[in-house]
């Protein structure tokens, strides 16, 4: 299968494009930069000069695939309302060329965009109230593509993927602990978050472009409910440095940024029995706190 692939440098993005390579499919990824066309070059993939912005771009890639992986979101963070008109925009531009054909359409979104305080499963609608609620609209925007023929899916990412060169929420939280001297949890920490390991991450992706019926939403969860003062304990492990709690009211201060205290204190357990049934998909990689025990988060800095 010939797939077109958006996001192929980011956080994820080069595990799922040697997954797929390695699986032996031909993967041409968006490149905005040409740092970014020689990282992909290195992973097997054939650069496509371009960027989120430009529709005209997305849709001739996607015309001349089998198939497309849409990973990339970005844009500026003080504007949530322009990230999700940028998101929804790129999908249909990416789903367009698709309509009629059954071709699949795999689109990233997270398992923060469920409600708080129990546990999210793959049938709950994403919600505008939740964390990442500005996903929600790009989640119905791929889904209501199978209307027309796309064999679209979403995978719900854990808010935690990590593995080597993590440069998400979890190296955030060991940079101000390194900062402020201590390792902090928002209140008794005894709220949960899914994790799953990069390269169980990559599987899925391949098996949702390969199998997953159209309109399918998938969780990329490999671990559903860690206890975040687990994490932070051991991050105090690592650092050598306290543990301590830190009240609602002050976590805001203490991260320096209201959104991450929020995220950072959210119950946001998420199930994926569903996916694994489905596909399938069966998680083997290292756990969260088994990855901070033996791999490379505390090398540096």
């Amino acid at each position: 299968m010939h797939v077109f692939v958006t996001g192929g440098t980011g956080q994820t993005g080069p595990a799922i494009v040697s997954e797929l390579v390695g699986a032996g499919h031909r993967v041409t990824g968006l490149a905005r930069s040409d740092a970014a066309a020689a990282r992909l070059s290195a992973l097997g993939a054939t650069p496509w000069l371009g960027s989120l912005d430009d529709l005209d771009t997305l849709s001739a890639g996607a015309a001349r695939a089998d198939g497309v992986v849409h990973l990339a979101f970005g844009g500026d963070f003080s504007d949530p309302s322009a990230m999700t008109r940028r998101d929804v925009a790129a999908i249909r531009a990416l789903g367009g060329p698709l309509s009629g054909t059954g071709k699949p359409l795999v689109v990233t979104s997270g398992t923060l965009v469920l409600p708080a305080g129990r546990v999210g499963v793959e049938s709950d609608p994403a919600s505008a109230d939740a964390v990442a609620g500005l996903r929600r609209d790009g989640e119905r925007a791929c889904l209501d593509l199978a209307a027309d023929g796309v064999r679209s899916v979403v995978v719900r990412l854990a808010p935690t993927v990590h593995g080597p060169r993590d440069h998400g929420f979890v190296p955030m939280l060991i940079e101000t602990a390194r900062r402020a001297g201590a390792s902090v949890y928002v209140g008794d920490g005894a709220n949960r978050w899914p994790a799953v390991h990069r390269l169980d991450a990559a599987v899925l992706y391949r098996l949702a472009l390969e199998a997953a019926p159209a309109g399918a939403v998938l969780h990329g969860v490999g671990e559903p409910a860690v206890p975040f003062r687990s994490i932070a304990e051991k991050i105090g492990e690592r650092l050598g440095i306290p543990v301590r709690s830190v009240d609602p009211v002050d976590a805001a201060r203490h991260f320096d940024n209201p959104f991450m205290a929020t995220v950072y204190g959210t119950d946001a357990p998420a199930s994926s029995t569903h996916t694994q049934e489905l596909l399938g998909w069966a998680p083997s990689h290292p756990t969260l706190l088994t990855d901070l025990d033996d791999g490379d988060y505390f090398t540096a800095g």
